[in-house]
């Protein structure tokens, strides 16, 4: 057989997919290839959509595709979402748990395909965990604490508004408030609830409860995100108490700024979203393509191997710096703060 004839009956064993390679042929590694999966908690809370996109926007920059989703708070659809993520090839999980206690199966499915996986905002429990990107939420609630301690001269009746029982960073900030309140004898907590959601509604209900047991007696309110803080403008003016009662939130959502400026409420937190989203996509992507990361710290998950961690920061917020903190930033639009309004 001629060289002139086995070229041909190698070309056209080619063409009809005996598998020949070529050195010049691109491998299915290339940066544009590698799927990243992102699953949020829900999408219901103002902040989401920022999160997403910065995530998405960072991913691309770095030459990764994202698969998301949401689990719309409910644990047995994030699961399904993981399943599925797995089942089309994602190389890497990025995952805020709806619930961190009940998050060990996920990270068990993941390992057995060994595909690492990244808890975002909230820790995951009980099982081996290869990052977690947070937001300082122990110091969130430190910075509310002490700026009511401030307005109430360390004195007064609480209400302390926690979010999801079983929420890593509902424990976390409750507990950074708790640790500035402990310290002063004259406070006393009034009120202290979960709320399943984070839901406005039911914040608001239980500040009505609170002020109804207290005969209006209460001089500060601490939620741990804005919009529970939201419901506790809502049950305050209610009682014509606006301005009398100091009320703090996280997260800065835009209506929570705006009852800032208005005098509603005195004081937000701001957990930057894009420093804390870029972070992960950026570190998704590391440990897609099996690079180390830097990380802060460690913690325990309860699963007998430390978690790497990587913390972005929080910064207090009161109508003296909108300005610079949010407006400037770029995390919230000037015309939406203020429409034709300026401090």
């Amino acid at each position: 057989m001629n060289r002139s004839f086995l070229s041909v009956i190698v070309f056209i064993s080619c063409l009809i997919g005996f598998g020949c390679k070529n050195s010049s042929t691109p491998t299915a590694n290339t940066g544009s290839e590698i799927k990243i999966g992102f699953i949020l908690d829900n999408m219901n809370e103002e902040r989401y959509a920022k999160d997403k996109r910065f995530f998405e926007e960072k991913a691309k920059a770095l030459g990764a595709e994202v698969v998301f989703a949401s689990a719309n708070s409910d644990v047995a659809t994030q699961m399904n979402k993981v399943e599925n993520m797995l089942s089309m090839g994602v190389k890497a999980l990025v995952i805020q748990p709806v619930d961190s206690n009940a998050s060990a199966a996920m990270l068990n499915m993941a390992k057995k395909e060994n595909i690492p996986v990244i808890a975002y905002d909230r820790i995951m429990f009980g099982a081996p965990l290869d990052l977690y990107v947070t937001q300082n939420s122990f110091q969130v609630g430190v910075l509310q604490a002490e700026a009511a301690v401030k307005a109430t001269n360390g004195k007064g009746n609480y209400v302390i508004l926690s979010g999801a029982e079983g929420h890593s960073v509902a424990e976390a900030i409750t507990s950074g408030v708790l640790s500035v309140l402990a310290k002063y004898p004259d406070i006393k907590v009034v009120g202290k609830q979960y709320h399943p959601g984070w839901s406005t509604e039911l914040a608001l209900k239980t500040v009505e409860n609170t002020l109804t047991r207290q005969n209006n007696k209460v001089d500060a309110i601490l939620a741990n995100n804005s919009g529970m803080a939201h419901g506790a403008v809502q049950a305050v003016a209610e009682q014509k108490l606006t301005g009398k009662v100091f009320i703090a939130g996280a997260d800065a959502d835009l209506a929570s700024i705006k009852d800032i400026v208005v005098g509603k409420q005195e004081f937000e937190v701001l957990k930057d979203i894009q420093p804390l989203a870029e972070k992960a996509a950026e570190a998704a992507v590391a440990l897609a393509k099996g690079t180390e990361v830097v990380f802060d710290e460690t913690v325990d998950n309860q699963s007998g191997t430390p978690v790497k961690v990587i913390n972005t920061p929080v910064y207090p917020i009161t109508k003296d710096n909108i300005e610079e903190r949010i407006i400037q930033s770029g995390f919230h639009e000037r015309d939406a703060v203020f429409g034709e309004k300026k401090l």
